[in-house]
């Protein structure tokens, strides 16, 4: 399977790239590229609840090592991680970013320059962190890169609040979909980033994902070239409603779904405003929630640990 090329090289040469790029900045005039819908006009300067406008705004672009085995091989996915998000989840470990906007505006050119930076110091993919809001920007930034000689793989590593119609100006474009699916129930949901609509959202999106890559295909070398790869953070007191994911993944997605059930909880930014969402999770509950997944038929599972102890 080293021999896949991403899809974006076909999509350029048919031209559906540059019609992609036209449709999905259009959008921005009245935008509803995320499940908030909040239908401003992002190419006049307005901002919604992603407080974006015309431009993406990066943070940081570089290699990184702490994503899952078939994504990060020997030299590391190549992170773009964009600044905001339409979620907003209050403990977000990356709290800086996502609620206070670190980084900078980008132009289509920069971000493409970024993503050909990456390529050349040997990163395996291009991973997009936090992407759901600046669709149209990488569709455009990846058109331009790909006319540079871009070549590797494209993740789209996101909240999994997306939605469906949004998701479908990316097929034939995204290589690989790195979803989280956070929370079953809609109230936890609504207390922890007031997104009661996220549980819904989530299914819908991860099933359109699915539907476009299939299951997470991995080279001889055991790097990742295609397909869906699910995160699922383990939260304290079940709060994740892991069993519910597990048994929607293996009825309703594939048997085969790659998943990494994820232990790094911790309560950052706005977490103590959420009940149950002050503490980390006990390691009993780590084990309860992978054992979980195992019960319920999933069985190609991502188990790297980080370097900190659990209490």
């Amino acid at each position: 399977m080293n021999d896949v090329s991403p899809g974006y090289i076909a999509a350029l040469s048919r031209g559906i790239l540059k019609e992609r790029v036209a449709t999905a900045h259009a959008m921005l005039a009245e935008c509803t590229m995320c499940p908030r819908q909040c239908r401003v006009n992002r190419l006049a300067g307005e901002t919604g609840v992603c407080q974006t406008g015309e431009q993406a705004v990066v943070a940081a672009f570089d290699p990184h090592f702490g994503e899952e085995s078939p994504l990060v091989g020997r030299h590391g996915s190549g992170t773009i991680f964009f600044g905001y998000c339409s979620l907003l989840c209050k403990f977000c470990q990356n709290f800086d970013i996502s609620h206070h906007g670190c980084g900078r505006p980008v132009s289509a050119q920069e971000l493409a320059g970024m993503m050909r930076s990456l390529e050349s110091s040997g990163c395996h993919n291009i991973n997009f962190v936090t992407p759901s809001h600046v669709v149209p920007q990488i569709i455009e930034a990846v058109a331009i890169a790909a006319e540079w000689g871009l070549h590797v793989p494209l993740v789209y590593n996101s909240s999994g609040y997306d939605r469906v119609e949004t998701l479908r100006l990316l097929e034939g474009i995204v290589d690989i979909y790195l979803p989280d699916f956070k929370f079953w129930d809609s109230e936890v949901a609504k207390a922890a980033c007031h997104a009661p609509d996220y549980p819904e959202a989530a299914r819908a999106a991860i099933k359109e994902m699915h539907r476009q890559v299939g299951d997470l295909v991995i080279g001889e070398d055991g790097i990742a070239r295609r397909g869906l790869l699910l995160r699922h953070l383990v939260l304290p007191d079940g709060l994740a409603g892991t069993r519910e994911v597990m048994r929607f993944v293996f009825q309703e997605i594939s048997p085969n779904t790659y998943v990494n059930i994820m232990d790094q909880y911790r309560p950052m930014g706005l977490a103590a405003s959420a009940p149950g969402f002050g503490r980390r999770p006990t390691r009993q509950e780590i084990e309860t929630a992978i054992g979980a997944a195992r019960a319920e038929g999933i069985h190609r599972l991502d188990l790297r640990r980080p370097a900190y102890v659990l209490i």
